[in-house]
């Protein structure tokens, strides 16, 4: 399984914060990631999204249908996000477009096997894929790409 982790682009200040929406930069971030992705993400990827502005903003970016999982909302913890993605035995790549400090979380304990405060930069996308060898399984990070090297 394919698990990409696409923290959501630059945002305004203010409250509430699940109504805060993306900076102009924030919707150039998001578009040139949504292009990059657009062009490596399989067409059976699934893609669930936060419930936050930001996160939606940065979704509509890519152009592909996706679902909002309110279980990926600001606090989310990052079992709660292996949940909603069901890692590691979906069949299908998950795009999931979220928050700090949760997909940091996430990376963390997928690749070190303890959660820990990971900085994953606004707009970064982490690409982590479960692999079986010789009886077990191993988690690979196929791609850290962030907004400003596309």
């Amino acid at each position: 399984m394919d698990l990409i982790l696409w923290r959501h682009c630059e945002a305004e200040p203010g409250e509430p914060d699940i109504g805060r929406r993306l900076t102009s930069k924030g919707v150039k971030q998001a578009e040139r990631m949504a292009a990059w992705l657009d062009a490596h993400l399989p067409d059976s990827c699934r893609i669930v999204v936060s419930p936050a502005d930001r996160a939606q903003q940065t979704a509509l970016a890519l152009q592909r249908k996706f679902k909002t999982v309110e279980e990926l909302a600001p606090g989310a913890s990052a079992a709660a996000v292996l949940a909603a993605v069901n890692w590691p035995e979906s069949r299908e790549p998950v795009l999931v477009v979220g928050h700090q400090p949760t997909l940091g979380a996430v990376a963390s304990l997928l690749l070190s096997g303890e959660e820990a405060y990971w900085s994953v930069r606004k707009g970064a996308v982490w690409w982590l894929s479960n692999r079986s060898k010789d009886g077990g399984a191993a988690v690979v990070l196929k791609v850290v790409q962030g907004p400003e090297f596309v």
